[in-house]
């Protein structure tokens, strides 16, 4: 998840080290230290594992999209379950080199890290339709519809896409895209975790 502004200076690391667990697939209790960095909130391993099975059904060979990686924790999750290929986003320099390192490690040749502003690269980059969506920003800085908006009105999405979000609002307050579905929610803490189904407009 990554965690920090989409301008200005990217954040640096602080705080020592974090550390995730790779729950389940051909990784399944790796463990990985993440540089830990101003707003950085990691989907928490028991959220984590409700939304993979969620998921269960669609992960093997999606293409995977983690445009807020931070920790990599979701985006890891995912090759680790079968994902056909991912690309995750973030401006810390020092989370992208970490997630680099871990996908060396891994010896895993089909995910991608690049440091880009989000919200930039939605709009700049020429779309690709993605299978499944990871979107858990840093909270208070008005980035979740936006990255929503783009993702739907820039052709990110394929035609049945999944989305995930994390959001400090009620869900079905948030104001999404009228063809996506609320599928699934559970709120842990004071964070609201959704699951929603695009379907073609």
């Amino acid at each position: 998840m990554a965690r920090r502004p989409t301008s200005g200076k990217a954040p640096v690391a602080h705080g020592g080290d974090g550390q995730l667990r790779i729950i389940a697939g051909q990784w399944r209790s790796r463990q990985f230290s993440f540089p830990m960095a101003h707003g950085l909130r990691p989907t928490p391993n028991r959220v984590r594992e409700t939304l993979f099975n969620w998921l269960a059904p669609y992960v093997e060979a999606a293409k995977v999209l983690d445009p807020f990686a931070g920790s990599g924790a979701l985006f890891l999750e995912a090759l680790s379950r079968g994902a056909g290929s991912a690309l995750a986003l973030d401006l810390n320099p020092a989370a992208v080199t970490s997630l680099r390192g871990h996908l060396a490690t891994l010896r895993c040749d089909n995910g991608q890290v690049l440091q880009s502003d989000a919200l930039a690269y939605l709009q700049g980059q020429p779309a690709t339709p993605f299978d499944l969506v990871f979107l858990d920003p840093p909270f208070s800085q008005d980035l979740l519809l936006p990255a929503c908006t783009l993702l739907e009105e820039r052709g990110w999405l394929a035609a049945d896409a999944w989305v995930y979000t994390e959001s400090e609002q009620v869900p079905s307050s948030l104001g999404m895209p009228g063809n996506w579905r609320l599928h699934r929610e559970q709120k842990a803490g004071q964070v609201h975790y959704a699951l929603w189904e695009r379907r073609d407009a």
